[in-house]
């Protein structure tokens, strides 16, 4: 078999596979979370980034979504509009930008992650018992290619 027309055809099928975990999980959906939310993933992630510690840069929030400056800015102005984030200058750099949560940030997180941890409880209860490790192994495999 020809090693061109193989590589032609996963990339096919993995191109219609994402196609279709991405509507199924409802990732196309910009206005909330696959769990339900009406937040957006990005949100979504940002929150939970930004819950993992007390506070962060503005930097090292881009580093963690892997999203554009410009685009993590509008993120953290829609978070502040929310009253779930306050930004402020940082003590070691003054030209940074420090994030945190305030308690109603807090809250949404807590809130986003039952959600989330709910959502993949049922959705690991429909994957068959002696298929779960092979997909577990096979989205570190895809994600690894990602990056």
């Amino acid at each position: 078999m020809d090693v061109g027309s193989d590589l032609e055809a996963v990339a096919a099928g993995l191109q219609e596979r994402m196609m279709e975990l991405v509507r199924a999980f409802g990732l196309h959906q910009p206005d909330r979370t696959p769990c339900g939310r009406p937040v957006s993933v990005s949100e979504a992630h940002a929150l939970a980034s930004i819950n993992v510690d007390t506070s962060i840069l503005q930097g090292e929030l881009v580093r963690r979504l892997r999203l554009e400056k410009s685009t993590v800015s509008r993120l953290v102005r829609q978070l502040e509009a929310r009253g779930w984030l306050t930004r402020s200058g940082d003590d070691a750099d003054g030209r940074a930008v420090r994030l945190s949560l305030t308690e109603a940030g807090k809250r949404a997180a807590g809130d986003l992650a039952d959600a989330r941890a709910t959502r993949f409880a049922q959705l690991a209860a429909a994957i068959p018992e002696d298929h779960r490790s092979a997909v577990l192994s096979s989205l570190s495999v895809l994600v690894e290619a990602m990056k």
